[in-house]
């Protein structure tokens, strides 16, 4: 059957429009979508001029209005007949778009007449009984408060290699490969705190609530204790469950709900495998500055790629945000596998500058002292320099300085 089209108009549509407005007294009326309203019509000046007088019509009524439209490319026209948003007053665009396998939602405000508006894509989801949420970053404010209260990372030699422990607002960074400690260092943090009476939280991505239960027992530490009285709540989830964009929201309603004096997150690594590298950073970004805002002490550890070190993209990618950084490293020497750690960044402080050798053991972790003769550790590529080389290059630094 062939279709007619003619002179056509959408006089008849407006009148019921206008009838039902009137009926119940509306304030507020949606056409979804404009797309099957013009389904069967590809001129564009019919769309355009049915389209003004739809908002005019609309404007009459004294109603707010929303109208949907669909899109052929997330990133082509802003609309499917390319006319849409030259009649409208304020023009939202959401994007689904797919950037290595992974899905990221984002809204942007194009156009809005009579106000400022921030500009570019922002990522959103949906969520059950709450529908859209926004994550607006660019509102995010650096106003945080700043203390001088320090908390003890439950090592007695790291609080002094820290000047005298973490600052109570602060995020720590603790980087490493598999197996140096890192998941100790997060279970001393925390029973540290759980010992002086404060509230902790800890989100893990990698280790049940079982494993991680059994592991500090295995260090002599009584998370189940610290459960019962109310110091210590546990939140393990695969980070494959939903995006990071959930993520972040219900990390933020657990600390609201549970208004912990610590939090730690054991690993953001096993995070950013779920998401883009954009869409990671804007995570941490939005993480912890809510943390910072809650006056919280933030602890996270990272996963570097290689066992000896090295660069990690995620390091890379939040190292600049972080209030301190403690690295973990394997040496090598003499055929033997021995672990470092320094202290890399102490924002507000002096710190111990060295590599220090640590062991661990059934009591947790011992911090020796200090690597001696080697060089290369943090690079991943430790080097054993013999005495005699340390004082050919003593000699080449004093030919030097005479020069």
């Amino acid at each position: 059957m062939d279709v007619i089209t003619g002179d056509y108009d959408l006089g008849a549509l407006l009148a019921r429009v206008q009838h039902a407005v009137r009926k119940v007294n509306a304030k507020r009326l949606v056409m979804d979508s404009l797309g099957a309203v013009f389904v069967q019509f590809d001129h564009s000046s019919l769309v355009r001029n049915e389209l003004f007088r739809i908002s005019q019509a609309l404007k009459k009524m004294d109603v707010t209005s929303v109208m949907t439209a669909e899109r052929n490319d997330e990133y082509g026209e802003i609309s499917r007949f390319g006319v849409e948003e030259f009649v409208a007053d304020n023009v939202i665009i959401l994007r689904n778009v797919l950037d290595e396998e992974k899905r990221r939602r984002t809204i942007e405000i194009l156009k809005f007449r009579g106000t400022q508006h921030n500009k570019g894509e922002f990522p959103f989801t949906i969520m059950s009984n709450e529908g859209i949420i926004v994550i607006p970053l660019s509102a995010i404010e650096l106003k945080q408060k700043s203390s001088y209260v320090r908390l003890a990372s439950g090592n007695n030699v790291l609080d002094q290699m820290c000047g005298g422990g973490f600052f109570r607002d602060s995020i720590i960074l603790v980087s490493g490969a598999t197996g140096t400690g890192k998941t100790l260092v997060t279970t001393q943090f925390i029973n540290s705190g759980g010992k002086n009476g404060e509230r902790c939280l800890l989100f893990a991505f990698e280790e049940s609530r079982e494993q991680l239960f059994r592991n500090a027992s295995g260090w002599g530490y009584d998370f189940e204790e610290l459960e019962r009285r109310g110091l210590l709540k546990v939140v393990c989830a695969y980070p494959e469950t939903s995006g990071l964009e959930d993520h972040l929201l219900t990390m933020k309603e657990n600390i609201s709900d549970f208004n912990p004096n610590r939090v730690a997150v054991d690993s953001l690594s096993a995070l950013e495998r779920v998401s883009t590298i954009k869409g990671f950073r804007e995570f941490v970004i939005g993480l912890t500055s809510f943390i910072k805002h809650e006056e919280v002490a933030g602890l996270f550890t990272s996963t570097t790629p290689t066992l000896m070190g090295g660069g990690s993209v995620t390091e890379a990618h939040i190292s600049t945000i972080t209030d301190s950084i403690i690295l973990l490293r394997y040496v090598e020497m003499y055929g033997e596998m021995r672990r470092g750690l320094t202290v890399l960044k102490m924002r507000g402080a002096m710190h111990d500058k060295e590599i220090r050798e640590f062991s661990i053991d059934g009591q947790g972790m011992h911090i020796g002292k200090a690597f001696r003769n080697v060089t290369g550790i943090i690079a991943g590529q430790p080097t054993h320099l013999d005495p005699s080389e340390l004082s050919r290059i003593g000699s080449m630094f004093k030919e030097e300085g005479r020069s």
